[in-house]
């Protein structure tokens, strides 16, 4: 019975895996959409989806700081058998709740009836934090203390983990870098259009044309935030130095890499990067990107040779950087469509359903 039981559960994962491989097409951008930066600016000027209404909890840190996070509902658990998956969202650099994508993925948990979070980066929710600490592009110890909170408020509900652009290399290396505590913590992750290399994301991000359409951006966000900071803490920064800064990579040597306490921006980069960690991973992880993101050049992105069994990479011919904005189809957006699926591929449920009827319909001389 034993052998019968195994045969079926490996044609049964084989059913799904060849599920999994079909069930969602291709990313293919609307033709007005002609390019990687019309694919990344469209969706952030015009978003999918309406903004999402949340229900905001504050946390405390253990070093004196606080991060808000934005739940689709109250985190109740529930004393019954039906424990509401959840989803937890990282945002990408100066992201929050109401950026484009957290609304696609929020919404379509939502519409799952999955529990979903967003968990703001410190000094992302609308409030300057406490400490002269900003939030750093692989931080897999606040990584791991964000998740590590809300199992412990939803200890019976099963955790799945999605990061974008910043947010997806910080939880790549997360899972890399605490690879059993991230197994027994989330059932599986995703990383959207994550900067898995980040110096080489940077230098491409302020030269050229995406120093005009993307690092004047960041950087205009960032800096009235980076003064403020240094108005409070000025024996940590140099008020003067970043004032001057102008493009993404001064903005990480004026400040990121002083607070962090790396020797410059390369250096901040070299340590924070996931993919030196993308080896050790131990928990079932897709790898999103497309190949005409205009700031994470897709020579840097991993080879299958590169990352461990457990994670599968997905690279799109088109979607731009944390775009995926296809067709005008609000009750199912790509983007979300694809995130699901996978996580619905690693679900141990899954398989039960599949086996179970096989177990039921065999006859019972086929067992002895």
């Amino acid at each position: 019975m034993n052998v019968i039981y195994v045969v079926l559960i490996m044609i049964a994962s084989s059913l799904l895996s060849a599920s999994a491989c079909f069930a969602t097409p291709d990313f293919k951008a609307p033709l007005w959409q002609v390019g990687g930066h019309l694919q990344t600016i469209v969706p952030s000027l015009f978003p999918q989806v309406a903004k999402q209404a949340y229900v905001r909890e504050r946390w405390e840190l253990a070093d004196g700081d606080f991060v808000d996070v934005d739940w689709t509902e109250p985190p109740v658990p529930v004393d019954n058998a039906q424990h509401k998956p959840v989803l937890v969202l990282f945002h990408g650099l100066e992201g929050s709740s109401q950026s484009h994508y957290a609304r696609v993925m929020m919404s379509a948990a939502k519409q799952r009836g999955w529990l979903g979070v967003v968990v703001h980066f410190r000094g992302c929710s609308g409030e300057p934090n406490r400490l002269p600490r900003v939030y750093y592009a692989g931080d897999a110890a606040e990584i791991n203390t964000f998740i590590s909170i809300i199992h412990q408020k939803l200890p019976d509900h099963p955790i799945y983990a999605s990061g974008v652009s910043l947010g997806g290399n910080a939880l790549l290396k997360w899972l890399g870098q605490y690879p059993e505590e991230a197994r027994r913590l989330v059932k599986a992750a995703v990383a959207i259009s994550a900067p898995i290399a980040l110096k080489e994301t940077a230098h491409s991000l302020d030269q050229g044309v995406n120093y005009w359409l993307y690092s004047k951006h960041f950087v205009a966000s960032m800096k009235p935030k980076a003064l403020q900071m240094a108005a409070r803490f000025p024996h940590y920064l140099d008020a003067k130095r970043i004032q001057e800064v102008s493009t993404v990579q001064e903005m990480d040597d004026a400040v990121t890499s002083v607070l962090f306490g790396a020797k410059n921006a390369d250096d901040y980069y070299d340590i924070n990067a996931s993919k030196p960690w993308l080896s050790a991973i131990q928990t079932q992880t897709l790898i999103l990107n497309a190949k005409n993101d205009p700031f994470v050049p897709f020579a840097t992105l991993p080879s299958a040779s590169e990352v461990s069994a457990t994670v599968h990479l997905d690279y799109q011919a088109e979607g731009g950087h944390a775009g995926f904005y296809g067709h005008s189809d609000q009750a199912s957006p790509w983007l979300a469509a694809r995130i699901f699926q996978f996580f619905e591929t690693v679900q141990p449920e899954q398989l039960d359903a599949v086996v179970a009827p096989l177990m039921y319909y065999h006859p019972a001389s086929i067992y002895q």
